[in-house]
């Protein structure tokens, strides 16, 4: 299975549709059928969804805020560019081992959020990704001349079982749900939202 977050405005954006091709192309590549790929975002406009399901792609009804359990399924989540409380809440939403080490994420470059923010910062606000950063395997896609925008700083991440088994007790206790001051995310119901034909 695929979930894609956070496309954006492919009809107006260049880089988004890029992203869009190559997630089509990595479908192509994995031998996962479209309709296995949930895509979601609340800036799509009306004929975007169209467009997308014609594509075969599936739209996900709601607005999760990356809360999306992967329910034992071997998930890719395709997440170019998104922002931090984004991917801490899907790793919140699958927070065990037995979880984590069923997910890719092709997204945002862990260790590139964990040298950019102050440690403090990232223990407060994005703790799920703090501790799971000794658990992960993280390769940066190749950089390429003519997609420096639509890909920079785009890795993609898993989670071998044996590495998170290693990772201490305490990291899997007290699994609450995050909150943020000064959210990055578009929250269910927020008017961003309103122009969604989810």
């Amino acid at each position: 299975r695929c979930v894609c977050y956070g496309l954006g405005r492919f009809s107006c954006c260049p880089a988004a549709r890029h992203q869009l091709a190559f997630l089509l192309l990595l479908l192509e590549e994995l031998g996962v059928p479209p309709g296995r790929c949930s895509v979601f975002d609340p800036a799509f406009s009306a004929q975007e969804a169209a467009a997308l399901v014609e594509l075969g792609l599936r739209l996900l009804p709601d607005n999760e805020e990356g809360k999306h359990g992967i329910e034992g399924s071997s998930t890719l989540f395709y997440m170019v560019h998104c922002g931090k409380a984004l991917y801490n809440n899907l790793l919140w939403r699958n927070w065990s081992a037995g979880a984590l080490s069923k997910m890719v994420i092709i997204g945002n470059s862990f260790k590139g959020i964990e040298e950019r923010l102050l440690s403090r910062i990232l223990e407060r606000d994005y703790s799920y990704i703090a501790k799971v950063l000794k658990g992960t395997e993280e390769v940066a896609l190749p950089a390429h001349p003519q997609y420096l925008d639509t890909f920079n700083d785009t890795s993609v991440h898993w989670f071998p079982l044996q590495k998170l088994e290693e990772l201490s007790p305490e990291v899997w206790d007290g699994v609450e749900e995050p909150t943020y001051q000064d959210c990055e995310i578009i929250r269910k119901g927020d008017r961003a939202e309103q122009g969604s034909p989810a």
